[in-house]
């Protein structure tokens, strides 16, 4: 049996709780730009698409679910769609085109002027992101990230990067999760 260390876990939290406030210092501008980019894209009723992989994914699966049915309060529905759920379709996008398509296949397919394409990627140099991220540019579709370290390749290819000061990935996550929370919270409220 392992034994749980009380420090270990309370580390945990403090380490959490640290990269929180310097997130909030570091770059509260661009957690502002953030929300207006995924205002804009509700109050014109365009749609919101989330991609990213690993836990970036189930985070995008996360996001799209609040948007479509509820956060804090009932209100309509937001068009919110993660390109992360389509089995069939992921696997015959890897299969017939290559893993690097299974985003930008969806986006091109479905995206259009007036969306927004939010991307997760800690390390922001996955390749089926940056395929995304290309080819939503070439749609004229802006692209929101959620990264982490330097932003990677990604940060090039967005509109717009919210970098969390984190070589962790796990701290980065939790962070956008909390930051995309806020930003749902506050169109809620708003709309």
């Amino acid at each position: 049996m392992i034994e749980p260390s009380s420090a270990t876990l309370v580390n945990a939290l403090l380490e959490l709780a640290r990269t929180a406030q310097r997130t909030a210092r570091d770059i509260e501008p661009d957690i502002q730009r953030a929300l207006a980019m995924v205002s804009e894209t509700v109050r014109g009723g365009g749609t919101l698409y989330f991609c990213g992989n690993g836990g970036s994914a189930a985070d995008a699966q996360h996001l799209a679910t609040e948007y479509v049915v509820r956060y804090m309060r009932n209100r309509r529905a937001y068009p919110a769609v993660a390109l992360t759920t389509d089995t069939s379709l992921l696997t015959a996008v890897g299969n017939d085109f290559g893993f690097d398509h299974i985003f930008a296949r969806q986006v091109e397919a479905l995206a259009k002027k007036g969306d927004l394409l939010i991307i997760h990627s800690t390390s922001g140099n996955s390749p089926n992101v940056l395929r995304a991220a290309e080819a939503a540019r070439g749609l004229s579709v802006p692209v929101l990230a959620f990264s982490a370290r330097d932003g990677g390749a990604l940060r090039a290819l967005a509109d717009h990067s919210v970098i969390v000061p984190t070589d962790r990935t796990d701290r980065a996550q939790e962070i956008h999760l909390c930051i995309q929370h806020a930003i749902c919270e506050i169109i809620e409220q708003a709309l």
